[in-house]
């Protein structure tokens, strides 16, 4: 317990450093898409994270219909599932899809340091040992399958910007081969659905509001 409470308070200093150390760059999609920011790589080699930028409040999403999340997983024909956990252990080494037993991972050990709230950028999150550890933070991350337009891009962008600017959440293009098109995990929790349409909306506002700040460990 000691030395995790240790690996924490270096993690999080070594955060903070990186936030002051860092500057935005804004680039603008055309079209009404939305204006996403990144930051140069770290030492890990992963791109620091941007908020929702303004851009995203003239994004229309569909209205919220149910606040039921099985509901609107079958309206959406998502799938939503609890998994068992598979660890909490802190490892200094690389993770790779095959070392959790669900695609993407929802729990299991991972590396001491871990990713700050935000939008990623594509390539941006290549550590998929500190996305596993957000969500034992309490962390809701949001996932999008590679060649996802960028105009849905967009509109989950504006889905991170209705809720406080993101609070505690992560959006990002997925790293592990998953199958679904668009996918939202925490701590033991999944939703994967196999298209993006309007319905997918409702699941992914009701999987935040259930399990957002509900892992084992709680960051601010």
């Amino acid at each position: 317990m000691a030395r995790e409470e240790a690996e924490r308070k270096q993690a999080a200093r070594r955060k903070r450093l990186q936030y002051v150390g860092g500057g935005l760059l804004a680039v603008a999609f055309v079209g009404g898409a939305v204006a996403v920011a990144v930051l140069g790589l770290s030492g890990g080699g992963s791109g620091e994270p941007a908020q929702p930028s303004e851009a995203a409040a003239t994004v229309e999403l569909p209205q919220q219909a149910t606040s039921d999340l099985q509901a609107a997983a079958e309206t959406a024909g998502c799938e939503v599932t609890s998994p068992e956990i598979e660890g909490a252990t802190h490892e200094t080494r690389e993770f790779v899809p095959s070392d959790f037993q669900t695609n993407p991972p929802t729990s299991g050990n991972h590396k001491p340091d871990w990713y700050e709230d935000g939008i990623y950028a594509p390539g941006g999150t290549p550590d998929l040992g500190m996305l596993v550890h957000t969500l034992e933070h309490g962390r809701i991350d949001v996932q999008y399958k590679p060649g996802t337009s960028q105009a849905d891009v967009a509109r989950l962008e504006s889905l991170l910007a209705e809720s406080e600017q993101g609070y505690h959440m992560l959006l990002f293009e997925n790293t592990t081969g998953m199958d679904a098109a668009v996918a939202a995990t925490a701590w033991g929790q999944s939703a994967t659905c196999p298209r993006m349409n309007d319905d997918v909306f409702d699941v992914l506002r009701t999987f935040r509001s259930s399990y957002i700040d509900k892992g084992p460990e709680a960051v601010p």
